[in-house]
This record gives C-alpha cells, sequence and structure tokens, in this order.
C-alpha cells in the first residue's frame, strides 16, 4: 500500500488530478459539436468562428448559426455556450470513469480478462465504438485476449485505446514508464501497433505533466516508453521539430496531416500530430491549448480531452479558467453503471487517493 502523503502534499496533488479530470471533460465538451474530422475539417472550424467572431477562440464554442446547426454533433446543444449545465455523457468520459473503478475494483495488479469482463458489466454495448466495439462483440461470442484485439476488427490503430489511457497517468504521478505499463494491459484488449503506442504514450506523457518543467519535457519523456520506429514516434518527434523551427501552428499541422494522408480521421497517429501541435504551441495556457488542439480538427473531442488533460494537470485545477469549469457544474454524465451524476471532485478524490507515487508538485 502506498504510504499517505503529507496533508500539504495530499492537496496539492489532488489539485493536480482535479486539473486532469476538469480538463479532460471541458476539452471533451469544447471539441463534441464538431466531431466528424471529414466533415469538419480546420479550414471548416475555423469558417464556423470567423462568422461568428469567436477567433481568437477562448470559450466554450459559440451557439451555431441556423444553416450550420444540421451539420453539428446532435450533442452541440447540451456543449456550446450558454446552454451547458453539467458534462453531457460522452465515452471519453465514461473510459475515464471505468479506468478508476478499474483500479477501485481489481487495484494495480488488474488483467487485460478483467478489463474485459469489467465492460460487460457496466458498460453498455451500444454506448462503446470501432475497436472498443469489436473487442465488446469478441468477448460476448468467448473469444479471450489478445483475439479479442484481432479477430474481425479493422480498427486496431484507432484512437480509442489512447481516450482511454488517462487514469493511469493519473495514478502515477512523475511516473511515465509505470503508466505506459498499466495503459498497455488495458489497450490490448482491443488495439495492437500503434493503437496500443498510443495508449502507452498519452498514459506517460500525463504522469510525465505531474513533475516535468515544461510541456516539451514531458512530451520528450513519453517518446521513451514506446519505440522509436514506431510512426507515432516518428510523428511527434516531426512536430516538435517543425515547432522548434519557429513554424506556424497552421504550416505545421498541413505540412504533418499531409504525411500522414489516408490514415483516416480516427486513426492514433494524425490524431496525435494534432494534439502535439496543441500541446506545443499552447505552451501551457490551458485555454490556448485545448482550442488550437480542437480547431486542429479530426478526432475533436477526443484531442480536446487529452489535451485538457495535459494542461489541466500542469496547471491545477485552481489555475484553470473559470469560464471553463463552471458551467460543468461539478457534475459527470455517464453511461458506466452507478456512475452517473457522480461529481467531479469525488472521482478526482477518488482517483488521488489510489496515486501510487507522491510526488513534490511546483
Amino acid at each position: 500500500m502506498t504510504p499517505a502523503p503529507p496533508p500539504d502534499l495530499a492537496q496539492r496533488l489532488t489539485d493536480r488530478v482535479l486539473g486532469g479530470w476538469l480538463g479532460r471533460i471541458a476539452g471533451n465538451m469544447l471539441g463534441k459539436p464538431v466531431e466528424q474530422g471529414d466533415l469538419w475539417t480546420r479550414d471548416r472550424i475555423d469558417a464556423y468562428l470567423r462568422r461568428t467572431d469567436a477567433l481568437p477562440l477562448t470559450d466554450y464554442l459559440p451557439e451555431p448559426p441556423a444553416d450550420i446547426a444540421p451539420s453539428l454533433r446532435p450533442e452541440w446543444r447540451e456543449c456550446v455556450r450558454g446552454r451547458i449545465h453539467g458534462s453531457c455523457r460522452d465515452d471519453d468520459i465514461d473510459y475515464a470513469v471505468l479506468g478508476l473503478d478499474l483500479l477501485e475494483t481489481h487495484g494495480f495488479a488488474f488483467t487485460t480478462e478483467q478489463v474485459g469482463d469489467l465492460w460487460l458489466l457496466r458498460l453498455p454495448y451500444l454506448q462503446t465504438f470501432t475497436a472498443e466495439r469489436a473487442a465488446y462483440r469478441n468477448l460476448t461470442n468467448g473469444l479471450r485476449p489478445p483475439l479479442t484485439a484481432t479477430h474481425a476488427n479493422p480498427y486496431q490503430e484507432w484512437i480509442g485505446a489512447l481516450i482511454r489511457a488517462d487514469i493511469h497517468g493519473w495514478t502515477n504521478p512523475g511516473e511515465p514508464r509505470q503508466a505506459a505499463a498499466l495503459a498497455r494491459r488495458d489497450a490490448v484488449l482491443s488495439h495492437t501497433g500503434n493503437g496500443v503506442y498510443g495508449a502507452m504514450w498519452a498514459a506517460a506523457l500525463i504522469a510525465a505533466a505531474f513533475t516535468a518543467p515544461s510541456v516539451r519535457a514531458a512530451l520528450d519523456q513519453s517518446l521513451t516508453v514506446i519505440p522509436a520506429s514506431s510512426r507515432l514516434t516518428r510523428t511527434v518527434r516531426r512536430v516538435a521539430s517543425l515547432h522548434d523551427t519557429g513554424m506556424s501552428w497552421e504550416d505545421t499541422l498541413t505540412t504533418v496531416l499531409a504525411q500522414t494522408a489516408g490514415l483516416g480521421w480516427i486513426h492514433t497517429v494524425p490524431n496525435a500530430a494534432v494534439l502535439t501541435a496543441g500541446l506545443l504551441y499552447g505552451d501551457g495556457d490551458f485555454t490556448r491549448t485545448i482550442t488550437l488542439t480542437v480547431r486542429g480538427g479530426l478526432d475533436t473531442d477526443s484531442n480536446g480531452a487529452t489535451a485538457g488533460s495535459v494542461a489541466g494537470v500542469l496547471t491545477g485545477a485552481a489555475a484553470i479558467p473559470p469560464h471553463w469549469t463552471g458551467p460543468l457544474q461539478d457534475t459527470v454524465r455517464s453511461a458506466v453503471f452507478g456512475f452517473d451524476g457522480v461529481r467531479i471532485s469525488e472521482l478526482a478524490a477518488r482517483t488521488a487517493g489510489l496515486a501510487r507515487v507522491p510526488v513534490p508538485t511546483p
């Protein structure tokens, strides 16, 4: 059992974990209305923002004009500014909740089989998508890991495992390798290759954000847990190198996304490029990080959620501007059985209570 940290350290740790939860939920809701990357491209998102006088973007998306509204996700009515009353339900948040339940139920020695068992117990089938739905179907047909990830599953390298990784970063502050190992054990239920590497990378990135002196340092640490030869590593490094040259955010994304064209808007690799650009050009500023990430397009709600988690850990909850957190009303809507309506602050406190390595925070 991890010894309890001193009261002041525990308070700082809880604030950073709460920042991760709030950031994940706010970033997810920011990106939710335009979550369809083949339709809502970067240019089209910015056109919407210019038309509504919302550039530079500093808040949730504005109320859409009547002719734009039908092309948004139907959940937009719960996610645009002035209409938010608690979080709307989304799988990007469900998996964070489910991850917490996994660690509370089975501890850090959980098995991949136990991840699948918990899905069947807690998560409705129709609230799963792509690789997760394929794995869920395979579980109900009696298959066990690793076949659950490979049988009749064309989505093995998509972003689903990455969005499940936050809990392992939050509970392993300052320990990216430990976080990545747990994320891998979770991810192989449904993913292979870059799909698994994406989960390991995201968990390590969030864990590193607790102690790294900068976003760039956290990114550098996160890449040490996945193969240097992987396409994911090469893409993240490419974004970082272009950023280092002083290239603009827009030109960096244009360059890198042209090199990943054809992978699809839900594939891990191009989304990691968008996320990396948002983090580097956001440079630790919470608002700039999540708004640039969502404006980058592709899987906007997933990318916004992960960017918000990293930025929220870096800043802590107390430093997140209240116009992002206030409308959430400390409430989560979730499809995970037993968790709908739970308080965000309660989730954060339970998460911080599980943290294996209490660390000093700035």
